[in-house]
């Protein structure tokens, strides 16, 4: 099968570029501080502690930026700059710190699962056992989910499923109907990603789209998700969410077969050549189809995968590379961002979980209080990985 690469690639600063523009974040985010702290002795303060708890997070700083249609990205979970979005997550990481309560972005990100439809029937799915069943949500149900986490300001919306894609005319009612102030994503996997789609959907206010390639040999992807097309939407979806100015992602399962330096290299290669701003890497967890399977990494797997994200965002010589998103190493470094932290999981039902891999139900997005499933989360926090307190 031909390789189809993209002739928008988005566009990576690094080197003098890229400091003159986290100049210009640094200097924003000092403005939104003292303007919350009116203090000169407590903005400084305050501004010390939000660099700490991002070298604790991250490290160093990531020596690249993605800029996409005016704006400018450095993680897939931190809004654009410049935007009324990472205005608001400045505020509620501010207020996080100060022991306010997180009035203005009580979530960094939201994932919200859309439908149950999918034509695909992947390996690792964590929705298999509801999958193609009876829909549970109506859009207008969608559209009242949305609201409130948006009256919580939260900064970013992931719109899922199940295949988000199966129902885009529902995707653009969301969108158009949203409150502006959040920047939304659709997790997809390439299907139906038709130029005018993408068009339509950057249009209605979509920010940018993730789009699953579990491997860069497209035989072997093709059998992880159950079909003998789907590399061919993740090719078309890359290209046509590129040419309409979307931020293009992609994400990877990360199976133990898959973890070796020379796999991840020839995946980062052919994320390169396909012009895509970042690569998710995502540790597989024993939910769904994984359900009471071996599929868990070990410490040598979270090596090498360590070692390769420090690479790619820290070396020079990989500065044209997408940047790469680790969630596993932030989450040994600073605790889970999940359990309503500063993120959740709502499922096609409607049901609040602390992540779509740690499915206990508490409560409901759409019948419940919020503020009552937001607390209890919060007090049981994540089983594995305790949040860093500050």
């Amino acid at each position: 099968m031909k390789i189809e690469y993209t002739n928008h690639p988005q566009e990576i600063i690094t080197g003098i570029r890229k400091k003159l523009v986290r100049l210009r974040v640094g200097l924003h985010m000092a403005k939104v501080v003292y303007r919350i702290c009116r203090n000169p002795f407590l903005c400084i303060n305050t501004l010390e502690k939000l660099a700490k708890h991002r070298r604790d997070y991250a490290g160093e700083m990531i020596k690249k930026i993605v800029h996409v249609d005016g704006k400018y990205y450095w993680d897939l979970y931190i809004p654009g700059y410049k935007s009324e979005a990472i205005t608001k997550f400045f505020i509620g990481e501010a207020e996080k710190i100060m022991g306010e309560e997180r009035k203005t972005n009580r979530f960094t990100n939201i994932l919200i699962a859309i439908t149950k439809r999918c034509p695909l029937k992947c390996e690792h799915c964590y929705e298999w056992d509801s999958l193609n069943g009876d829909e549970t949500l109506t859009l207008s149900d969608i559209k009242a989910i949305v609201a409130k986490f948006q009256e919580k300001g939260t900064g970013i919306i992931q719109l899922t499923g199940g295949e988000p894609m199966m129902k885009v005319n529902d995707l653009l009612e969301i969108l158009q109907s949203s409150k502006h102030g959040t920047d939304f994503w659709i997790f997809t996997s390439g299907y139906n990603l038709t130029m005018e789609n993408a068009i339509k959907l950057k249009q209605a206010g979509l920010t940018g789209v993730v789009i699953s390639m579990d491997h860069f040999d497209p035989n072997i992807h093709n059998l992880f998700r159950g079909s003998n097309k789907s590399f061919e939407w993740v090719q078309a979806a890359v290209r046509n969410s590129a040419e309409a100015n979307l931020v293009t992602a992609l994400s990877v399962c990360m199976t133990k077969p898959f973890v070796t330096e020379s796999n991840l290299m020839a995946y980062a290669d052919l994320a390169k050549k396909m012009g895509v701003s970042f690569i998710q890497m995502l540790e597989p967890r024993a939910v769904g189809h994984y359900s009471g399977k071996d599929v868990l990494l070990d410490e040598s797997h979270e090596k090498i995968l360590e070692d390769f994200y420090l690479k790619m965002n820290f070396n020079k010589k990989y500065r044209r590379y997408p940047i790469v998103c680790y969630h596993g190493y932030y989450q040994r470094k600073t605790g889970c961002f999940g359990s309503a932290n500063r993120s959740m999981y709502v499922d096609t039902d409607g049901d609040l979980h602390a992540c779509p891999f740690c499915q206990s139900k508490m409560g409901n997005a759409l019948y419940d209080r919020l503020d009552s499933a937001i607390e209890q989360m919060t007090s049981k926090g994540c089983h594995k990985y305790a949040a860093s307190v500050f």
